[in-house]
Formats: C-alpha cells, sequence, structure tokens
C-alpha cells in the first residue's frame, strides 16, 4: 500500500511531522479515515513496525485483540475495501465529513488619526 493510494480510500495521515526519529513509511504508518461513522465511530489503519499486514480499529494503537476490526495482508487491496466497508455497515454507515471552518474576517472599524 502506499501513501496516495491509503489518501484515495479516505484516510489522512495522523503525523505528518517528518524527523529522522520517525520510521519510514515502508517500516510502520498510521492514518486516520476523515469521515466518522454514523455512530460516532473513527477508523484507524496502521502498519506496525516488523509485521507484514495492517490493522483496522476504532483506536489509534490498538492493544488487545479485541479492540482490532480487522487485520489484511500489507498488499491486499481489496480485503482492506472489504475491511472499510464491513466497518461502515456495522456502524451505521459513513456519516458526512464535517465541512472545513471557514475563519471570520471582519475587522473591526479603526478611527483615522
Amino acid at each position: 500500500m502506499t501513501d496516495s493510494y491509503l489518501r484515495s480510500l479516505g484516510f489522512a495521515d495522523t503525523d505528518d511531522s517528518r524527523s529522522a526519529a520517525r520510521p519510514a513509511f515502508g517500516q510502520a504508518w498510521r492514518y486516520l479515515h476523515e469521515a466518522p461513522a454514523q455512530d460516532g465511530a473513527r477508523l484507524f489503519i496502521e502498519h506496525p513496525l516488523g509485521i507484514a499486514g495492517c490493522r483496522l480499529s476504532m483506536l489509534p494503537a490498538p492493544l488487545a485483540a479485541s479492540d482490532i476490526a480487522a487485520t489484511v495482508g500489507l498488499h491486499d487491496r481489496p480485503a482492506l475495501e472489504a475491511a472499510i466497508t464491513a466497518f461502515y455497515a456495522a456502524h451505521g454507515g459513513q456519516a458526512a465529513v464535517p465541512a472545513a471552518a471557514v475563519p471570520h474576517t471582519f475587522l473591526p472599524y479603526r478611527r483615522q488619526r
């Protein structure tokens, strides 16, 4: 899987920082789906260091097996898309993506001197 493929599915990187301490994309990554489920659940996908698979969960870093919604092979795109569909079906479907906040541009009147 690639960054552009995950972004095309609606995921966004949870950590946009680029530093020497962060592992390379091929070693480990974590993404959050931009659309919440109807019940408010959020979908995270992560590829832990040294594991040839990725996990879908409602938690950013699931530790217990019960917290993992699905585990798919690292390059199994049909299984990933099916797992995403199953997650949203189990949670009532996708909710609308919240609109981006537009800042208020009103500036108060200033008296000229």
